[in-house]
């Protein structure tokens, strides 16, 4: 399966989220692990297209999510700083999710630079995952 890259941003647009998560590790220098994700679900009978978005990107993996649900998640904040954030700066995504797409970029420029290792740069990230993917604070 071939894929255009504006096929690609609408599918996400549609499909994708950008998520931070952010959990309480003791052996982290600030006491926490941040866990920057790109995911994009289907049901199992169209798991094909999971592996397009695969090779499309040359990176992340393909796996069960839940139930009959399939999942394409890239996690490694190498591919995500130079193959994810890259391509959705140069192909926007078109509906809000492109303002939580932002949030995500800033959070793993923050990391990028080694700021979440500190407790300062724990309470930055935060407060961007609290305000994303639901548009209003958690």
């Amino acid at each position: 399966m071939n894929l255009d890259a504006n096929w690609v941003v609408g599918f996400v647009d549609g499909e994708g989220c950008f998520h931070v998560g952010i959990n309480p590790h003791a052996d982290m220098r600030a006491g926490y692990q941040v866990l920057p994700e790109f995911t994009v679900v289907q049901h199992k009978r169209d798991t094909q297209v999971l592996h397009a978005l695969k090779a499309f990107f040359g990176c992340g993996v393909v796996r069960t999510n839940h139930g009959d649900r399939m999942a394409f998640r890239v996690r490694s904040l190498e591919h995500l700083l130079q193959r994810i954030a890259p391509f959705f700066m140069r192909h926007p995504l078109k509906t809000k999710k492109h303002v939580d797409f932002l949030k995500f970029r800033d959070v793993l420029l923050i990391m990028e630079k080694g700021e979440h290792l500190t407790p300062v740069g724990i309470e930055k990230i935060r407060s961007i995952a609290a305000v994303m993917n639901r548009g209003q604070p958690r």
